[in-house]
């Protein structure tokens, strides 16, 4: 086999086989894909909508938070299962489904939408992030503005028409440098101790919270299980519309679910399984390895849902009873407030710096899997060659420049975080039940049954795909009658 096919992430050489771990331990020390999918998960749906969410409307949709983090994690496993089992990415299993195709399989077209409004998404990530970097020193984002607000030129007039803007500047620059300057295993590295670090610091803030005089009760918990919705007609449309934004991007949101089979590839799981054979011998290691990635799946699992449901109930027990409504220029102002009553006014320098990791490694993981997927999607769209592994890495590479510098552009031109997290949400939402269905028919015609789930994962993949269409065309109905409702008003 040549060197190039040995270096691909998806060959499959027989000497890079590997039996799969024998202890938990072993088993925990294989784990990887799912951490890198929590490091992209918390991120700015949590920070942002998550706990716009709670500030909003309160513990009302508690229920929703919880039930969209478990739910997904069913999905996820299928799409990893076929991936392992075939070394296939997501893009290329979709794209041999039957059904219309122009270069490329329809559900292959709705995944290149999405991913452009998930763009939009990695744009208010780029200027939340500014936000942060200002907040912490906000002498050089003045000086900036005072030199360039003078700037005869256009371009240097739009850069500082907030003093955050050159914060973003500079954030997307470093998310492309960090991004050229390594693969894979110093993503998993890095995502890792940004991960635990952020979630220890947001559940020590919940932990702490009675304390500070903002208890958390437990007739506060049960109203979070009511499942109940504002009487109002219109606040009823409108904390719909949000609580859908937030069930499309928290927990594995659709873009998560498009990539995780990229990471597990990356990993190694399906090249230590090896090509698909009749030896009982595959079977087993196929297995083996299922089980890891399984492991891998529901322990991220429990860490992006204690930080999720740490940022909503802060939102929920300080924000929401101080009437603060995160928005605008000032939203990472607003947010850091969640942490002052616990530690105190000093703390809102923790939270900046807190803010800004958590918002730098998504934009960072996004940008590496959109990269990689888009990739994938030029080449079997035939818009270009990627016949190797060189050129398919020389195109990642190129992917990691444009991404982070198209979110900047984006934001730079619309300016509005919180909506445009949401855009990108509302677009992951409706995508849910596509990438479900479609996972639903790879389970059943593509799976090899050798390796088939159980008769109850098989039950929890159903209802995940019934509920998540549900969701999704409770959500397009509900918007479909605000926007009539307007049109007529208008």
């Amino acid at each position: 086999m040549s060197d190039a096919a040995n270096d691909d992430p998806y060959a499959l050489p027989i000497d890079a086989i590997q039996d799969p771990p024998r202890s938990l331990w072993q088993a925990l020390r294989k784990i990887g894909p799912g951490i890198i999918l929590a490091g992209s998960i918390v991120g700015s749906g949590e920070l942002v909508l998550t706990t716009s969410l709670g500030a909003d409307w309160g513990y009302m949709f508690l229920w929703l938070i919880l039930f969209s983090c478990v739910i997904k994690v069913f999905v996820q496993i299928e799409l990893g299962r076929y991936a392992i089992s075939s070394g296939m990415p997501t893009l290329g299993a979709l794209n041999e489904l039957p059904g219309w195709r122009w270069r490329a399989h329809w559900q292959v077209w709705w995944w290149f939408l999405m991913l452009l409004a998930t763009v939009v998404q990695l744009g208010a990530m780029v200027g939340l992030v500014g936000q942060a970097l200002h907040e912490a020193f906000p002498q050089l984002g003045n000086w900036m503005v005072d030199r360039l607000g003078s700037d005869s030129t256009a371009f240097g007039r739009w850069i500082v028409r907030h003093p955050e803007n050159p914060w973003s500047v500079f954030t997307a620059l470093c998310a492309v440098a960090l991004l050229l300057s390594g693969g894979y295993k110093q993503l998993e590295k890095v995502t890792t101790v940004l991960v635990v670090s952020v979630t220890l610091i947001t559940v020590a803030c919940v932990v702490a919270l009675p304390a500070t005089g903002y208890p958390i009760t437990w007739s506060d918990l049960q109203q979070g299980f009511k499942f109940q919705f504002p009487k109002d007609a219109g606040d009823r449309v409108k904390a719909i519309a949000a609580a859908f934004a937030v069930f499309g991007i928290t927990g594995v949101g659709a873009s998560e679910l498009y990539s995780y089979p990229y990471w597990c590839l990356e990993k190694g799981y399906a090249r230590f399984v090896g090509r698909r054979s009749d030896d009982p011998a595959w079977v087993r290691r196929a297995n083996g390895w299922l089980r890891v990635m399984r492991l891998d799946a529901w322990v991220s699992m429990i860490v992006f849902t204690i930080a999720t449901v740490s940022f909503y109930l802060l939102g929920a027990t300080v924000l929401h009873r101080l009437d603060l409504h995160p928005k605008g220029a000032k939203m990472i102002a607003t947010l850091s407030e969640m942490y002052v009553p616990t530690f105190g006014e000093w703390t809102k320098v923790v939270f900046v710096i807190g803010a800004w990791a958590v918002l730098f490694k998504t934009l960072y993981i996004a940008s590496a899997g959109h990269s990689r997927l888009t990739a994938d999607f030029l080449n079997m769209a035939g818009f270009v060659k990627l016949d190797n592994a060189y050129s398919r890495r020389r195109m990642i590479r190129i992917l990691c420049v444009f991404y982070p510098l198209l979110a900047l552009a984006l934001y730079l031109w619309l300016g509005e975080p919180k909506e445009m997290v949401t855009f990108g949400g509302f677009a992951q939402g409706i995508t849910l039940p596509v990438i479900a269905g479609a996972t639903v028919f790879l389970r059943y015609r593509r799976t090899d049954p050798r390796i088939a789930p159980s008769k109850l994962s098989d039950v929890c993949l159903w209802i995940a795909f019934a509920l998540l269409t549900l969701f999704a065309g409770k959500a397009l109905w509900d918007n479909a009658v605000a926007l009539q409702a307007w049109w007529r008003g208008g």
